[in-house]
This record gives C-alpha cells, structure tokens and sequence, in this order.
C-alpha cells in the first residue's frame, strides 16, 4: 500500500538526534507501520515528527531538545499495549504520541493509568470513556458522527445502513447512530461488521443491495476500505448510486485506494486539506516540503501534528514535564493556533473543535458542503445512547 513507502524513513530522522551537547526530553511516538492500519496511522507519525523537528529548531521545550522514540504498533493492540509499556517503563519517556483505533488506545489505557503518564490520541472515537491519563483531541461522537446523521436528515435520507470493521468503536458509533435513527422514526435498514483487515464484502453487499437503503454510514478501518469501495463499484453500487457517508476515510485513504473509488462520496471530520486558513497554509508547505509535493494532508494528521505543540505549550504553562502538572495546564490553557483554526482542550480532557462535512473529488480532495456554526464542546457520552453518564476529571 501507499503507506508502505513512507515507512522508508531514515533512522537518524526516526530517532530525531539532539543538539549536539544539549540536554533532551525523549517522547514516544506510536503508530503502526505495519499491517492493516498502515494506510493511515504512517502519517500521522509522520506528522507527529514535522511538529517535533520544528520545535527542536525553534528551541526545543524548557531549553531541552525533544528526542522522539518511535515504535510501531503493527496494527495490533496487544502489541500496542507492549509498545506503550517499554516507552514509559524502559525508555522513560515524558508522554506518548499515538494510536488510532479504538482498540488499540483501550489496550494502551491501563498501561498510561498504572504509570500516572499521559497519551495524546489523535483520532475521532466512539466517546464512552473518560481517562485522566488520555488527552483526546480527535473527535467524539458529537463532533463527527452525530453531526453527519444530522446533515444526512437534513437532506431527506430515512433509510440507513451501517458497515463497520468488527471492534469496539465501530459497534459503538453504530450504536450510538441507530438509537438516534430508531428515536427520529427513521430506518435502520442493516447492520453489517467485517473484521478489520477484512477484504470479502460480498456477503454485506448483497445485503446492501437488498436493504436499498438512503445512505451507507460507513466505520470501516484500514485498508478492508479498498475491498469495499471496489466491490461496491463492481456490484455497481458506486456513491452515485448509494451514497456512502465515511468516518474513517480522509485524503491519505483516498489517495490510496485511487480517488475515483470514492468519488461523490461523503465523510464527516473536523479538518479537510481544503480548509483555508494562515496555519494550514504553513503546515501544507512544511509537510511536502518534509515528505514529497504529492504528499496529502488528513484530520488525524493534525491532530497528530498539533498534539505534539499542545504538549509542549502545556509544559510550558506548567514549567514542568510532570504528566499531572501538564495535563492541569493543557485543560486551562487559552486557544492555541493550529490548522484547524484556534483549538482548546475542555477540562473533560477532549477538544473542542468545528464539524465539517465534505464530498470527495476525483482528485481525492474534499469540497466542504457543510461546517458547523461554531466550535463544538466535545461530549464523550451522548445522552441518547448512554444517559445519565458524564465525564468529570479532576
């Protein structure tokens, strides 16, 4: 796949060498680079390093350069979890970058509560959890997903049905989503799973095919997006004869998998590259600057990417690289500039940040239709599917 090539890094940029003589910070940047979940999660990292090498040449944080260790987590959560145990245990690292499925950041939560550090996740989820020791700046489901259904019913879709890859935040986006559906009097019309990496859609196909629903809410993950798009094609149900509203694909996947693959379908996220703003100017030119002028930006890259200032702006605050003290400082901090437009982490550990919804080009780019009047303060428990839950860190 696409991503395969961008794990070619060097290993003096992998392991980002200190000034010469100057103290460093180590800091740990875990993704997968391998696997299934490559397609998407190697950019990231690659993100993650843009933001740490352009910090260590402004200065570094506290007078310390950032020294980046670099694991990959192989698409697998259990290796994840080894991962992120050997970066705070072995290599004693101040805080980790990473992870993108739900799985994999549910294996890594024990590791980072046992050890009182903190990580930075980058990616949207299905919200049902509150950790003092995770800094969620990807979506929850009031950001991305619930949004999407609203613009879907705006347009007068009633019938709906839901693929997802087999684990824990496509089941509970869906559920989440179907509760609203069943609520709203409109249709669930199928409900379908594939285990991640899963290339045999046939079977859920079929069943599309004979739901004929409005719209397919898709929480695939990964590169099992190929083999769903191209099936569909191929059973001729492109997006303009079904639309297709996606969570987990953004320019990299599109690129990827060929953009005329998901040409006219939609995707909800809180960042699309055609975004135009000063920030996202700078970070553009700098990332293909760093990685190639066909290189494509998406909404976990800067999230990655603005995690890493985050961290150092909230060290900063705090005059200390203790995860406590940070984590204090990084919920009390003003808005910090970033691609998105300015972004500030709510005390309940999650950003608040804009909805935007977005229709795929044939060159892989995405035409914004939809953004939402004003940033929206992130809910980790939607009240329709998990009343009465709330998210108190303190």
């Amino acid at each position: 796949m696409a991503g395969t090539a961008l794990t070619a890094c060097s290993k003096a940029e992998e392991k980002t060498a200190t000034a010469a003589g100057g103290d460093a910070v180590k800091v740990g940047v875990l993704q997968s680079l391998s696997g299934t979940m490559a397609i998407s999660e190697v950019t990231v990292k690659n993100a993650s390093m843009l933001a740490i090498d352009e910090i260590n040449a402004a200065g570094g944080v506290l007078g310390k350069q950032i020294e980046a260790v670099v694991e990959d987590g192989a698409s697998d959560p259990a290796i994840f979890a080894q991962k992120a145990t050997k970066l705070v245990e072995s290599d004693k690292v101040a805080t980790v970058f990473g992870g993108w499925t739900s799985a994999s950041r549910k294996a890594m939560l024990p590791v980072f509560e046992k050890s009182k550090n903190l990580l930075w996740y980058p990616v949207q989820f299905e919200g049902n959890e509150c950790s003092p020791n995770i800094m969620y700046s990807g979506a929850q489901p009031n950001q991305q997903a619930l949004p999407a259904y609203d613009w879907a019913k705006s347009k007068g879709y009633k019938t709906f049905f839901l693929v997802g890859s087999d684990y824990v935040y496509p089941r509970t986006a869906n559920l989440i989503l179907a509760k609203h559906i069943t609520a709203d009097g409109l249709k669930v019309a199928g409900e379908e799973y594939q285990a991640l990496g899963g290339t045999e859609f046939s079977g859920v196909i079929a069943k599309i095919k004979a739901a004929k629903p409005d719209l397919i809410f898709n929480t695939l993950n990964g590169d099992s997006n190929v083999a769903f798009f191209k099936q569909m094609a191929a059973a001729g149900m492109s997006p303009d004869k079904i639309p297709v509203m996606s969570f987990s694909i953004g320019e990299q996947e599109a690129k990827a998998m060929g953009p005329e693959l998901v040409k006219g379908s939609y995707a909800a996220w809180n960042y699309f590259q055609t975004l135009e703003n000063p920030e996202n100017a700078k970070f553009i030119a700098a990332y293909k600057a760093k990685f190639g002028a066909d290189a494509v930006m998406t909404d976990p890259m800067i999230h990655g990417y603005l995690d890493v200032y985050a961290w150092k702006a909230a060290v900063e605050k705090a005059g200390d690289f203790d995860p406590a003290k940070v984590r204090a400082a990084a919920v009390a901090m003003d808005p910090i500039p970033s691609p998105l437009g300015p972004v500030k982490f709510a005390t309940n550990n999650s950003l608040t940040q804009t909805g935007y919804i977005g229709e795929a080009d044939a060159a892989g780019q995405f035409k914004i239709l939809w953004t939402s009047t004003a940033p929206i303060a992130p809910d980790p428990y939607d009240p329709v599917a998990f009343p009465g839950k709330t998210c108190v860190i303190g």
